[in-house]
């Protein structure tokens, strides 16, 4: 056999050893896209939205951090008594072969203090742990958008979260 063939041959073989590495194993747990929303002023929080795409196991999302910013928090708005409130959220399910999906209106990242490198960058990279493998963690570049116009801008001190309006007060319970 030809030097080339043998090598063609021996790259074929190791190409072939890596994919068998996940057969029957499906898809595996990733971030798959996400942004994030500047608020409507400096002193605002931003707000990220993103999905996931559950691996063969399913798994909790437990934590989202970023070294370019203060403080990252988990949340999601609910409706009780006709007032739509945010309440903090400690982890968040990501069903096998399935999706998690943080979107406005419901589960969503609360970003306060982001780096001004990472805003004229364009991107927050961004860890997000999952309660498998010793909480393992994936590494993804969110996308930062400029705040939305005045007439579509997120309050959060408001807690507008979508299409329902709540009231300051709401924001203080």
């Amino acid at each position: 056999m030809k030097p080339f063939a043998l090598a063609a041959l021996a790259a074929t073989a190791l190409s072939l050893t890596g994919c068998g590495e996940n057969l029957g194993k499906g898809q595996s747990l990733n971030v798959v896209s996400g942004h994030i929303v500047m608020g409507a002023t400096a002193d605002r929080p931003a707000v990220g939205y993103f999905r996931v795409e559950g691996g063969p196991q399913p798994v909790e999302l437990v934590a989202v951090t970023a070294d370019l910013a203060q403080r990252v928090e988990m949340h999601e708005s609910v409706k009780e008594n006709g007032v739509v409130t945010m309440k903090p959220l400690l982890r968040a399910d990501v069903p096998a072969k399935g999706e998690l999906v943080f979107k406005q209106g419901g589960k969503h990242l609360m970003i306060w203090g982001i780096n001004g490198a990472a805003v004229r960058a364009g991107k927050l990279p961004m860890a997000f742990v999952f309660t498998n493998n010793n909480n393992e963690r994936i590494l993804f570049d969110m996308v930062i958008k400029p705040a939305e116009g005045a007439a579509g801008a997120m309050d959060h001190g408001a807690m507008d979260h979508g299409t329902e309006k709540a009231t300051p007060d709401a924001a203080k319970k």
